[in-house]
């Protein structure tokens, strides 16, 4: 059957008019996003503050202070135990005794990576002044790091941490 010219044209119209309005929301749908991810990005600088925050609740000496910052179900490979912690009981009860050396870190080198609005990795090299607590001796440790951070219920967590020694170079 032939169709009438009026009614291809009337076809063709409505489907061009269709695929337009498609190819619009889509466009208007793909910046609104854009526009909300950007907003919602961690910048490297509050990524970067987790460390003094961090570094903070060492130096109080409390070590549920510091385990307050780790998620429930963070992992921890600490520089000083060759255990790895899995849980907040294990987490406490490693900065209970790594807090009897009064540490005091510093970074030495940081590699930050946004992975999304929720998520970041800190990476590096960061230097701890430990104090022997039977000779107060104070001596510094090398070491490299990796934290990472996710935001839960608004609030960024530590979710994975591991510090080793610097091993000498070789």
């Amino acid at each position: 059957m032939k169709r009438k010219p009026r009614t291809r044209a009337v076809l063709a119209g409505g489907l061009a008019a269709a695929a337009l309005g498609t190819l619009v929301a889509g466009v208007g749908v793909a910046q609104a996003g854009e526009k909300n991810d950007r907003r919602a990005e961690p910048g490297e600088r509050e990524i970067a503050r987790l460390f003094d925050r961090w570094n903070a609740a060492l130096r109080s000496g409390d070590p549920e202070r510091v385990t307050d910052l780790y998620a429930e179900d963070a992992v921890l490979l600490p520089t000083a135990s060759p255990r790895i912690r899995t849980d907040h009981t294990e987490i406490a009860d490693y900065f209970a005794h790594f807090l009897q050396k009064k540490p005091r870190g510093e970074k030495i080198r940081t590699e930050i990576n946004i992975l999304d609005s929720d998520s970041a990795i800190d990476a590096g090299l960061y230097r701890f002044h430990l104090t022997d607590p039977k000779t107060g001796i104070t001596k510094p440790v090398e070491a490299r790091y990796t934290y990472v951070y996710e935001k839960r219920d608004g609030r960024w967590l530590i979710v994975n941490h591991h510090s080793s020694v610097l091993p000498a170079e070789g």
